[in-house]
């Protein structure tokens, strides 16, 4: 049922309502922007832009960069191997936007977040990076209540033994281990320290903040 509601390419579920809303803060931020548009995403993927409905806007540039190979082939798209700390690739303000969603809870250490941080502010002449809330009650990679604040130990138990949400039951405990420091959610204070010009925008779900995004450029106001 979580999995299913947390599902952003089902058009009935909460996640896909709440990221459609959250774009509209992004849409600000495109519109405020001379055209046309270079767009840098950081750790997306070319279906994720088809179903927001961009793909095929002729004053946006698309380039793409992921960990991972390309989930869909499209000539509309520049589609780029490559690490979110290491940005060496491109010059400075070379991206008139750069874009990031739900990434930089997954890039390692702090140390690393900062990485990613002053690369995505050194290539992009403004910025849209958003990431969830630690102190959101449900984590949401995981599906779990309060499983952020657990003692590793207990975490590596669950993993062992449970499928939880976006991850498979680990089969060893290394396994378990590496699912468990595959995430380091962010606290707003902390957001803000990586991206100290931006404007935080919190995203909420019955009051409470489920995510930040970390605006630089745009009009967009809390």
């Amino acid at each position: 049922m979580l999995t299913a509601q947390a599902d952003f390419q089902d058009t009935r579920s909460v996640a896909y309502r709440m990221r459609s809303r959250r774009m509209r803060h992004f849409l600000e931020l495109l519109d405020a922007t001379p055209k046309p548009v270079k767009v840098l995403d950081v750790g997306g993927s070319i279906k994720f832009w088809k179903i927001l409905g961009l793909a095929g806007r002729d004053d946006i540039e698309f380039t793409i960069l992921n960990i991972v190979p390309a989930d869909d082939k499209d000539d509309r798209f520049r589609y780029l191997e490559g690490d979110a700390r290491d940005l060496s690739r491109f010059d400075d303000g070379q991206f008139d936007i750069v874009f990031s969603n739900s990434v930089i809870e997954h890039v390692g250490s702090w140390a690393d977040q900062q990485r990613m941080a002053r690369e995505v502010r050194r290539v992009g002449r403004r910025y849209f990076v958003q990431t969830p809330n630690r102190y959101f009650p449900i984590e949401p990679h995981f599906l779990f209540p309060g499983f952020q604040f657990l003692p590793e130990a207990v975490k590596v138990f669950l993993l062992m033994r449970f499928r939880l949400g976006w991850f498979p039951r680990a089969k060893t405990r290394e396994e378990a281990l590496g699912y468990a420091r595959e995430i380091r959610l962010l606290t707003r204070r902390e957001v803000q320290q990586l991206f100290p010009e931006s404007r935080l925008i919190s995203e909420k779900f019955y009051g409470l903040t489920k995510s930040f995004m970390a605006v630089s450029g745009g009009t967009t106001r809390e």
